[in-house]
């Protein structure tokens, strides 16, 4: 099957009238020459798969509400697709049918870490409220994410608790730092132990490097396209070499965006402390080598691009990946289609990406 990268390393591209402008490429001539279209209902080998997207957003007006004037900036930014957050169930369930998605799993990016301990608390209950009501009106098609009051953890720790016992939701979605508090701060770990004893996945999105906003400014959304997976690299490189997926073993991290930078550079990583010592501590002492812990770590399927998904499952494993595409953002429209399109895949391996391993993580029926 012909990828895009297919396509212009061929020179068809430029034969084809495709031309570089500002930041994209212009679609013209790449609408002519686009792979199969996967529709609903989604088989693989003949058998009947469940897809389900582990990484699809949305937004209520109600929480946004509690911020006055500055709610509608922070929950619409000037992005293709944020209106479209609003849910609006029939729309987006055609949406959905228009990927070949049977299940959105919904998360909301925090925009709350940074309020006081009281009205984060009221955005976080409203937010789990809504998604709760939202998912009893379509279970077969949605599923959630809680919001926490992560830069309050012992709220984060009655939050989450309450929205998996008593409100259905299936995991927690946050960011990929609370303020300047890394996420293998102990002041966390009650917020992980919590999410372990309820056998709930957490799912890692991360939100603006602001100490990098001179360096990401410019074309190209750098800010996005660079700073978000650098965040999230962070982040699990934190976990990782801090020992905090030793002290939570059982911990189920999900991580956007193919996990940021670890699933193509991780290896780096286990050289660090050979060749500079001085940059580790000695009294952390790890069970395992850091590219190791990324084979207990998920991640979502948004690289693209064939050849990135075949690179990220010999990393990680087949068992570690799952369907993502950042819904209703533009980022990928087709998700389930580079699945197929990985050939190194075996059915088997493409029925656990599309959905079976997400129906495990989430307690999802199939």
């Amino acid at each position: 099957m012909t990828t895009r990268r297919d396509f212009l390393k061929t020179g068809v591209g430029a034969a084809a009238g495709i031309v570089f402008c500002s930041c994209g490429l212009q679609q013209s001539a790449l609408a002519q020459q686009q792979p199969t279209r996967h529709t609903l209902p989604v088989t693989v080998n003949g058998k009947r798969v469940k897809t389900i997207d582990v990484h699809s957003h949305c937004h209520f007006r109600e929480a946004g509400a509690l911020l006055g004037d500055e709610g509608p900036k922070i929950q619409v930014p000037p992005v293709n697709g944020a209106e479209d957050a609003f849910i609006t169930v029939e729309s987006r369930l055609a949406a959905m049918d228009a990927q070949a998605v049977d299940m959105e799993v919904l998360s909301i990016n925090p925009f709350w870490y940074g309020r006081d301990r009281d009205l984060a608390a009221k955005i976080v209950k409203i937010q789990n409220e809504k998604l709760a009501e939202l998912c009893a009106s379509k279970p077969d098609r949605f599923v959630a994410n809680a919001s926490l009051t992560l830069q309050a953890p012992d709220l984060a720790v009655q939050e989450l608790e309450t929205a998996v016992k008593k409100q259905g939701l299936k995991g927690a979605a946050i960011g990929d730092r609370v303020g300047d508090m890394e996420f293998s701060d102990p002041k966390l770990h009650p917020v992980w132990a919590k999410a372990e004893e309820l056998g709930v996945p957490l799912f890692i999105h991360p939100q603006a490097q602001p100490e990098l906003s001179k360096r990401l400014a410019g074309n190209g959304w750098l800010s996005n396209a660079i700073g978000n997976p650098l965040g999230t690299t962070i982040a699990l490189s934190h976990m990782i070499f801090e020992g905090t997926f030793d002290r939570f073993p059982g911990l189920k991290v999900i991580a956007a965006h193919g996990g940021g930078y670890l699933g193509s550079y991780a290896d780096r990583s286990d050289h660090a402390c050979l060749v500079g010592p001085k940059g580790c501590n000695p009294d952390i002492k790890l069970k395992k080598k850091p590219t190791e812990y990324l084979k207990q770590i998920y991640f979502d399927s948004l690289i693209f691009e064939p050849e990135a998904i075949r690179h990220l499952v010999a990393q990680v494993g087949a068992s570690q990946v799952v369907l993502g595409s950042d819904y209703p953002y533009r980022w990928e429209m087709h998700p389930v289609d580079p699945i197929f399109a990985t050939e190194s895949l075996s059915d088997d391996q493409k029925a656990d990406i599309l959905g079976r391993t997400a129906a495990r993580l989430f307690n999802v029926q199939v």
